[in-house]
């Protein structure tokens, strides 16, 4: 099993369901106790109107105390169109995620916008990022398939990649929003991308939906992806499309890493103590798994 980057996008896709709201100061304990366990990158939020997600209404108030702080991993922030974009430089945000769906209907769902008309507004956001000195990662939303269409042909998905590196953009997240991948095409997925460019770095962005989750992970990261975007306790959702459910819990791949003697560096403890605290909070069981059960004692291989 390679080395594996790991981007915690709970305070953000793991909260932005959730109707009751977290206060700011919970939330920034949350995000600086994740940030210690080590893994590398924590999207704090996304830069979308209070009315429309009112969980992301301080993002901006998040990014300014965090970045005035030694917060040990890099911070990653979602924009869904030029005016988040616009207040996510403003943050001095580090790396700046955008995207569109590969699904007509869940595009204009997310966005307003089909996916033609999507695509060169992000490949424009994307451009000036970069101008402004900011890494940038793009994401092809229901990439593996749409809880309103079904199938997204595969070829309409490459050829969102296609222009993406066209444009100069190397950092490529595919996104199963809708939960319907498997791991054989998941595989497939990551493949043709680093086909197309063997320095792209790619990232997995995976829903538990129909329980594959963990699963399609490792078919990831057996293929040469370079990161998987996780949420702690398995929270998580896309408002806008047909059935929420939650991402691959942190900790459980964490934990499923040190199996295989990978990423021993990352800290399960405060990844744990975070998924109950977000349970007691939410008042209900989250669907990770490891911070229920408890991780099992072992010796990774020498």
């Amino acid at each position: 099993m390679p080395h594996v980057l790991i981007h915690e996008v709970g305070p953000r896709d793991g909260l932005q369901v959730e109707a009751k709201l977290v206060p700011t100061e919970r939330k920034l304990d949350w995000i600086r106790r994740i940030a210690s366990s080590g893994v590398d990158v924590v999207q704090v939020g996304s830069f979308m109107r209070a009315d429309k997600v009112p969980q992301m209404a301080d993002t901006d108030e998040l990014f300014k105390t965090l970045l005035s702080e030694a917060v040990p991993a890099l911070l990653s922030g979602l924009v869904l169109n030029e005016k988040g974009l616009e207040r996510a430089l403003a943050c001095g945000v580090p790396l700046i995620c955008m995207g569109l769906s590969a699904s007509d209907t869940h595009s204009r769902k997310n966005s307003g916008m089909s996916v033609d008309e999507a695509l060169p507004r992000v490949l424009g956001m994307a451009d000036v990022a970069r101008r402004a000195g900011r890494r940038v990662q793009v994401s092809v939303q229901s990439a593996f398939g749409c809880g309103y269409e079904g199938p997204i042909d595969r070829e309409r998905v490459m050829d969102i990649v296609e222009a993406y590196m066209a444009s100069g953009c190397r950092a490529i997240s595919l996104a199963d929003t809708a939960g319907h991948a498997h791991p054989a095409q998941v595989r497939d997925y990551v493949e043709r991308v680093l086909a197309m460019d063997p320095t792209a770095e790619v990232t997995a962005h995976l829903h538990n939906t129909y329980g594959l989750g963990l699963a399609n992970a490792v078919a990831a990261i057996a293929a040469g992806a370079r990161c998987i975007e996780t949420s702690v306790g398995g929270l998580g959702g896309c408002p806008f499309t047909r059935v929420a459910a939650g991402n691959v819990a942190t900790e459980d791949l964490v934990h499923a890493l040190h199996r295989e003697g990978v990423r021993e560096d990352i800290s399960l403890e405060p990844l744990l103590q975070v998924a109950k605290e977000l349970s007691a909070f939410l008042g209900r069981e989250l669907p990770g798994c490891v911070y229920k059960t408890g991780p099992i004692a072992f010796h990774a291989p020498a």
